[in-house]
């Protein structure tokens, strides 16, 4: 069967480019005026360009980054995109029609949610490929989903990350809940129960950063780990992953983020019960505050570090 690829311009959301001859692929999320917040259209295609870096012998090593202001700022949750993506209009996407889409009530979150948070970020993270996350700005909630499925996360020194779907939406944490192995228990639930963020350098010595590059050089000294890693005979780079990833797996991870998926699902149940049916996220009469309403994001403390 004949594979028909996409070209760079049919994607609306991400960017794909091959680069150093051939060795790099850069995947870039592209939606900058909404601070590249993963709509469905958005996810579907960085799904594909994953897809399509994965088909590719020539591609060994895949940055993943993020044009405008920041990486990610998580799920959108009410964007003009948004709203049309899930109208059932002529603008509507298509994947709300299949893949649960088509059932009802938490049977349908669950299994949407399954196929294009869940399913896609472990997808991703078992890529047999080497990725590389070019983060920069705030990373925030799945901002942190899709950067933790990376081989490598590189940031700036005034990236920060944080996760605030506790404190402002009343959730136990994003679909893919990898933050006891990223950042330690205790750690993962001060972080959740609190929502403060996590600064770059605190994030490397913790070993969740790799390497911190300056601002005006993300780019370039990325790409030049990258070409250190493209040296390497690809059997040596792929069994690298393979064995250390194996390894977390068979310490928990992998049955440990089916259980977290399932727990999230039961979070969403009881705001879908306690609202009656209004809102699947808490609400403020339940003490969750507007997101619009939360104030700035605080720092956690340097002298805790």
């Amino acid at each position: 069967m004949q594979m028909t690829e996409r070209t760079g311009a049919e994607y609306s959301y991400v960017t794909y480019e091959v680069l150093d001859e051939g060795r790099i692929a850069r995947i870039m999320m592209n939606r900058p005026r909404q601070r590249n917040a993963q709509n469905r259209g958005l996810l579907v295609e960085l799904d594909d360009a994953f897809m399509r870096a994965e088909r590719d012998d020539d591609v060994r090593v895949v940055i993943l980054g993020g044009i405008g202001p920041m990486f990610s700022s998580g799920h959108d949750l009410g964007s003009s995109d948004d709203r049309a993506e899930r109208s059932g209009g002529p603008a509507g996407h298509p994947t709300y029609l299949f893949n649960g889409g088509s059932r009802q009530g938490t049977e349908q979150r669950m299994l949407q949610e399954w196929h294009y948070y869940f399913e896609n970020a472990r997808r991703w993270r078992n890529l047999k490929k080497i990725t590389i996350a070019e983060t920069h700005g705030p990373v925030l909630a799945a901002g942190l989903m899709i950067a933790w499925t990376c081989d490598l996360i590189v940031a700036t020194p005034t990236t920060t990350f944080a996760d605030v779907v506790g404190t402002r939406i009343g959730m136990c944490g994003v679909e893919y809940f990898a933050h006891p192995w990223e950042l330690g228990p205790r750690r993962a639930k001060e972080l959740l129960l609190t929502g403060d963020s996590l600064d770059a350098h605190t994030a490397h010595q913790w070993g969740m950063v790799s390497r911190i590059f300056p601002d005006d050089e993300l780019q370039k000294r990325t790409m030049e780990l990258a070409q250190r890693i493209a040296g390497l005979p690809t059997v040596t780079a792929l069994l690298i992953k393979e064995a250390v990833n194996q390894s977390v797996d068979n310490m928990g991870f992998y049955n440990a983020l089916n259980a977290c998926f399932s727990l999230h699902q039961i979070n969403h149940a009881h705001w879908a019960e306690v609202t009656g049916g209004e809102s699947h996220l808490g609400t403020p009469e339940f003490g969750v505050p507007r997101w619009q309403d939360a104030g700035p994001i605080l720092p956690r403390p340097m002298s805790e570090a």
